[in-house]
């Protein structure tokens, strides 16, 4: 299983191109995505995407917190920030879950190189 960013998500949708989109779309085509609830949460913050999408986001298996994750997120994120990076809570909820779950993470944003630095995220693109 691989989890994708909020980022290569509206890239995906958008029908950009990129090789994020395409390493999106081959997963999606083979059943191997799943998704972190903050992603879903924004995804879902779009007043523009269709009843057809949205059904077909939410088919998608979940990524959801396990005990403990709110302080382990919380960690990961004064880690970075102690360091003078850029570590957006909404960034820092999808890095842990995917640390976690043990899975890579697709994605197009920059700000999550810190991530792999500070909390072993497993990013395919950025």
């Amino acid at each position: 299983m691989i989890a994708a960013d909020t980022s290569s998500w509206i890239s995906y949708l958008s029908g950009e191109a990129g090789e994020d989109v395409t390493m999106l779309d081959r997963a999606l085509e083979q059943g191997q995505v799943c998704v972190p609830v903050p992603v879903l949460t924004e995804l879902l913050s779009n007043p523009r995407l269709d009843e057809g999408t949205v059904q077909d986001l939410l088919e998608l298996p979940l990524l959801e917190p396990t005990p403990g994750y709110w302080v382990r997120a919380g960690g990961l994120r004064a880690k970075i920030i102690e360091k003078g990076r850029r570590a957006r809570l909404g960034d820092a909820l999808i890095a842990q879950l995917c640390i976690d779950h043990k899975i890579q993470l697709i994605t197009r944003d920059r700000d999550f190189r810190a991530f792999v630095d500070a909390g072993e995220l497993s990013i395919l693109y950025s």
